[in-house]
């Protein structure tokens, strides 16, 4: 059977998918992380089945009426009280919790990420992964990113302090 151009293609982006979740797959449920933050992250919040009840529930609302997934909705409303964060903007400069969903345009990410470092302030980047030039976008911040970042492949949280080292964990 003769092997074609698009055939080689496919075999070769199945097995780098399966290359990428077996990377991803040493820090399951936090197993691996050497870090005492993202640890705790990963076991507070992603590892989280539902919200707290004492918490305001405003940013999982807010992310549901912009189609996100209940489930990451619920990880991100976590992750926001977890980094004791104050205030959130979706799609927006403004905040300290700062989420760009697939709507906002991929050219703009670098220009975003610029203004969330130079203000200290998180930001989270959903889908990185969509298409290859919002991955290779995500991929270059993430490379000058001079603090921790956490990349969940629904979303990558990307942290601008300097109190966390230079760190980018795959989960």
């Amino acid at each position: 059977m003769k092997q074609t151009g698009r055939n080689i293609k496919r075999r070769l982006y199945a097995f780098m998918l399966l290359h990428n979740r077996l990377l991803r797959a040493k820090y399951y449920h936090g197993y691996g992380v050497h870090s005492p933050f993202v640890y705790m992250l990963v076991r507070n919040a992603f590892m989280g089945k539902g919200l707290e009840s004492q918490d305001d529930h405003s940013l999982y609302e807010a992310l549901l009426r912009r189609d996100v997934a209940e489930r990451r909705a619920v990880q991100l409303q976590r992750t926001f009280a977890y980094c004791k964060a104050s205030s959130f903007a979706i799609d927006e400069a403004a905040g300290d919790f700062r989420v760009l969903t697939e709507a906002f345009p991929t050219e703009s990410l670098g220009k975003a990420y610029e203004e969330a470092h130079k203000e200290g302030v998180i930001l989270v980047i959903m889908k990185p992964y969509a298409d290859r030039c919002r991955q290779r976008v995500c991929c270059e911040i993430v490379e000058r990113h001079d603090s921790t970042s956490v990349d969940n492949r629904a979303y990558l949280i990307i942290f601008n302090t300097n109190k966390l080292p230079k760190q980018n964990f795959r989960l």
